[in-house]
This record gives C-alpha cells, structure tokens and sequence, in this order.
C-alpha cells in the first residue's frame, strides 16, 4: 500500500471532512506551464490535526486556498464535508466558507479599529446571526481562547499571542467542521507559539474540529499530529 494510500486508509476511520483525490494545480506564464503539484490526494477525518511542511515554493499555500475554495484546481476533486466546493458559483463558495471553513494566517489580519469582540462577531454577523446572537456566540469562544478580559481591546492593545488567539476565535466562531491555518506561529517567538500549539491542540479535542496546519516549524508539526510532506509536487507522509 502506498503512503498516500496509508494516509487515506487511516483517516477515512473518522467522518471525512476533507477528501481530495488526484490533486492538480498548474499555471501558465504565456507559453509556459509551471506545475506545483500533480496527482496529489489528501484526507482529514473529523478532529485531526494534519501538519502540512515542505520548503518555500513547494506549494503549501497553493494548497490551502485549494482546500478552502480561494482558487480552482487544474484538477482532480476536493470534498470539504461532502460537498464538491468547486462544484458551487462564487456566492455558494462564500457562504460555504462561512459556515464550514476557519481561516488563520501568519499575520492576524484583524481590523485595527475595532475591538478582539467585534472582530470575532464578523463571520457570525455576515452568516446571518442577529447581532446579540454573534456577540453572545463571540463572548464565548473568546473565553475559550483565554481572552475574556481582553473583549473592549482593540489590536494594537493586545500583544501578538493575544492578537493571533482572536484571529483563532473569529476563525472557529461559527464552529466550523476544519480550520486552515497558515504558518499560524510563523510571527510569534518560540514560548507565544508554543501556547498558540497548546490552544489548538485543546480545541481540538474539546470541539472536535479538524485542523489543517502549513508550519516550518517540524517540532510543532510533529507534536499536533500526523505530518504530511509536499516536496517536489508530491505529498508523503513524514515516517
């Protein structure tokens, strides 16, 4: 059995949250094709943690916004939660975003003029919530993120641990079946990225979301789960 096969195997013993088969994104610069990655498949059952490593310009990126609908594949077929993402227009793909998928990034991306709490409440407003609804929702998972003293705080009062835990917040508010992250420690010093490790590995296991990790950092990588490689246009699986 080959790896990728293996790595299927084992998570399809969970509900598949994410469920990719013959992967492959390739782009053109006039007359030239350049090929990321071919043929690449990729499962995530329900509350797994999947690292994703690979040098720069490997293609880890790429696959991300693959996975979370933010650009097309040349082919192959992405399932997030049985649903054929690509199969959607560009307002399904939104709302299915909205409501399925969380997004955190190297650098937070909060909104400097309002506060950790109006932050968070965004994804839940645009998602249809009634505002007491998306603060009450917020209210609540910025204490499970430790930042429930912190809520009238804007960015620029929090420090850049508390600042990535809101953009953490606002990215499971909706509480959705996966959460992408890319290089979510990428920014922060070694002790703040080892909390920001710590933080998912807890929500994991209290919410049961599934997370897809890209990191540089093997040592994290190795300790949140299982680690697949994505090197010279293939994925393995670190052994």
């Amino acid at each position: 059995m080959s790896e990728v096969a293996e790595n299927i195997q084992r998570a399809e013993d969970r509900p598949l949250v994410i469920d990719c088969r013959a992967l492959t994104r390739i782009y053109k610069q006039g007359p030239v094709e350049l090929t990321i990655f071919s043929d690449i498949s990729l499962a995530v059952g329900a509350g797994e943690t999947v690292a994703i490593v690979g040098s720069s310009g490997a293609g880890k990126t790429t696959l991300l916004n693959l996975l979370g609908g933010l650009d097309k594949p040349s082919g192959g077929h992405i399932e997030i939660c049985g649903v054929d993402i690509h199969g959607l227009n560009e307002k399904g793909r939104a709302r299915f975003r909205n409501r399925q998928l969380g997004f955190v990034y190297q650098f937070h991306h909060l909104l400097p003029e309002f506060t950790a709490l109006e932050n968070v409440m965004m994804p839940g407003a645009l998602g249809g919530l009634s505002m007491a609804e998306a603060k009450e929702k917020s209210r609540l998972i910025l204490d499970k993120v430790r930042l429930g003293k912190r809520l009238n705080h804007k960015p620029g009062e929090l420090s850049g641990g508390e600042r990535q835990r809101v953009a953490i917040a606002r990215a499971l508010v909706n509480e959705p079946e996966c959460v992408l992250m890319d290089e979510p420690t990428g920014n922060l010093d070694e002790h703040t990225g080892r909390e920001v490790q710590g933080l998912i590995e807890s929500l994991r296991d209290e919410l049961g979301t599934a997370f897809v990790v890209v990191t540089h950092d093997m040592g994290m990588a190795r300790r949140l789960g299982r680690v697949l490689h994505l090197e010279e246009g293939q994925l393995f699986e670190d052994r």
